[in-house]
């Protein structure tokens, strides 16, 4: 399956849009990953357990979505869109959605 966020995809056209489609995915932060974060943020560098937790949401997110348009027959998605919230008591849990256009191209 094409996964895009471009509206169109360079050597195929659209024949039939699906409908939108859209993952979701909610992780909680550990607290041993907010102290060692705490720690980056006085003394410098990347929060690594924040990167990883960050990735695997998305990718949460984005597996969610395409198996929602595989069921639909889709070939692509198109225009896919990427939205980060933090949520619940002390912005304890990250939230990630994908959402895209699920289509049939051309062959």
């Amino acid at each position: 399956m094409i996964l895009s966020t471009t509206p169109t995809i360079e050597g195929h056209r659209v024949t039939t849009y699906l409908g939108i489609v859209s993952g979701e995915a909610i992780i909680g932060a550990h607290i041993f990953k907010d102290i060692f974060a705490s720690i980056r943020d006085v003394v410098g560098g990347r929060a690594a357990a924040y990167e990883q937790t960050l990735t695997e949401a998305k990718d949460i997110a984005m597996a969610e979505m395409q198996q929602r348009a595989e069921q639909l027959g889709a070939d692509a998605i198109l225009s896919i869109d990427l939205d980060y919230e933090v949520l619940g008591k002390n912005n304890g849990m990250l939230m990630v959605s994908a959402s895209g256009t699920a289509v049939k191209l051309d062959k």
